[in-house]
């Protein structure tokens, strides 16, 4: 390991609080893509010591149950006062570990003191409905109860955030939550554990165990999801991997939030601000790597602007900085892996196959040691939708088509199938709105003039079809982390049933 990137781990390990037994001596090896390099090795846990753990969180599900929902709240928003104060920290071990710039890994900091914020009003809004009754006498409504343990399964690529999303709800619900993040990313779990902890302690009368983390592969997930004690599973992965979790929860009635894959896409139509387009989709597209759930893959474009258009667009990925974030201002940093190098390659190997004009791609191995996997973005000139088009390729892939109906555009943008995130660039709004109409895009996220990356917390995030239809964050996700009651009082002397129904003895 380089003195540099270990020291500094551990350092900011330290001033975060994490004890060092948690991340030394063990046989899970972590890794930076920075420069690919050894940062840590920890323990893990197995099948027995997952169950031992979801078990410590039932009991504190009994505790918690009844603490009321703004006392709830309090603790988060103990949780956004602490990471404000570790936001530096906390925000540049995301980039050590999942090879972010420095804003990107601030601004997923800050995207945990969002969802922080909007659950602590959420505590207090916790509505259910009076609803009217056929029987005279009586009142129906519906409540809202916790569910029960919350098991969340994190991806690398938004190390911390995807996790406050799921906890800060949970939490306000009523809920204890059992972590297990990506093997790729877990000191930046350990982390964001120590800083609850650190909540928890101002907080003074939580049960004990109320948010745990484990550290593990695939034995300790599988062991996480089959557990009948856990309510719910939030997993935030692949679409293969959601193919696995989304059975198994089922085959026990158990409920779960996937949210998965995403084969997003743009269209640009004849009026569009040429400009602005080209802005949201390098942004969209080359951002964080092309490693976002929400990483632009495809685009079409119209024939009449093609030309003024995607020339640019060739330029801008030729002129694009690579390189290391935590030293340089480069607007790309590096691949997770080789695996992930590897995929990439394949990919543009099977696009040029298919007919298409590859445009980047290449690795630059002047960005990084051999260890680490910095590539140029690549786009790529297709003929047509076909053969890898249809594939989600987690890397900086572009594939541009021109067309020249809008129907027939929006047809194709719907032919895959993951269902995340979309975007059309006009300023016409007959365009505009058939794209956000039921005859539009088929995405859970469709956007108008900005690209596909850059959700917010308050709205709800997820997509349909293979994404998984799975909510997080904003909106009404919260009843996601409840159950709800239909609850009917009679307060007459006399026991009318409903329908009409006569039943006298």
């Amino acid at each position: 390991m380089t003195d540099t990137i270990a020291k500094d781990c551990t350092e900011l390990l330290a001033r975060l609080g994490v004890d060092a037994a948690l991340y030394t001596g063990g046989t899970l090896h972590s890794f930076s893509p920075v420069t690919g390099e050894r940062t840590a090795e920890l323990p893990e846990q197995d099948a027995a010591a997952v169950g031992a753990t979801i078990g410590r969180a039932a009991v504190a599900f009994r505790a918690w149950r009844d603490v009321p929902a703004p006392r709830r709240g309090e603790l988060v928003r103990l949780l956004g006062e602490e990471l404000r104060a570790s936001k530096a920290d906390l925000g540049r071990l995301v980039s050590i570990e999942a090879g972010k710039s420095p804003s990107e890994g601030a601004g997923e900091v800050q995207e945990m003191i969002d969802i922080c914020d909007f659950a602590v009003g959420l505590s207090r809004q916790l509505y259910g409905l009076t609803i009217a009754t056929e029987r005279p006498g009586h009142r129906m409504m519906e409540t809202w109860h916790p569910l029960g343990v919350v098991g969340v399964i994190s991806a690398f690529n938004f190390p911390v955030a995807v996790w406050s999303w799921n906890t800060a709800l949970a939490l306000v619900c009523g809920n204890p939550v059992v972590w297990k993040p990506s093997e790729k990313t877990p000191l930046t779990a350990l982390a964001s554990q120590a800083i609850l902890d650190r909540a928890l302690a101002r907080f003074g009368d939580a049960p004990a165990h109320l948010s745990q983390v484990i550290i593990g592969g695939r034995e300790a997930g599988e062991a996480l999801v089959e557990d009948p004690r856990v309510a719910l599973v939030s997993a935030t992965g692949s679409t293969r991997m959601g193919r696995q979790v989304g059975p198994k929860v089922a085959a026990r009635f158990g409920r779960s939030i996937l949210e998965l894959g995403g084969n997003n896409a743009g269209i640009v139509c004849p009026s569009a601000d040429l400009d602005m387009a080209l802005r949201a989709i390098a942004f969209g597209a080359m951002g964080t790597a092309g490693q976002r759930c929400t990483t632009m893959r495809r685009l079409f474009v119209h024939d009449s602007v093609y030309d003024a258009l995607v020339p640019r667009l060739i330029k801008a990925y030729g002129s694009v900085s690579v390189g290391n974030p935590l030293t340089t201002q480069a607007l790309v940093g590096p691949l997770v892996d080789k695996a992930a190098f590897d995929a990439m390659q394949s990919a543009l190997a099977a696009a040029k196959t298919a007919g298409g004009t590859v445009h980047g791609g290449a690795r630059v191995a002047e960005a990084g040691p051999e260890a680490a996997f910095y590539v140029k973005p690549a786009l790529v000139e297709m003929p047509s939708q076909t053969g890898p088009v249809f594939e989600e390729t987690f890397a900086p892939i572009l594939y541009v088509m021109r067309y020249t109906d809008l129907a027939a555009a929006i047809e194709d943008h719907n032919a895959v199938g993951a269902g995340l995130s979309s975007s059309i660039f006009t300023t016409d709004l007959r365009e505009s709105e058939l794209f956000l109409s039921a005859a539009g895009s088929d995405c859970g996220i469709a956007n108008v003039n900005i690209g596909t990356s850059g959700a917010e917390i308050g709205g709800a995030f997820g997509g349909e079809k293979e994404t998984g239809g799975g909510r997080e964050s904003g909106s009404d996700a919260w009843k996601g982390y409840m159950r709800r009651a239909t609850n009917t009082i009679n307060y007459s002397r006399a026991l009318p049933l409903a329908q009409g129904v006569v039943f006298d003895i």
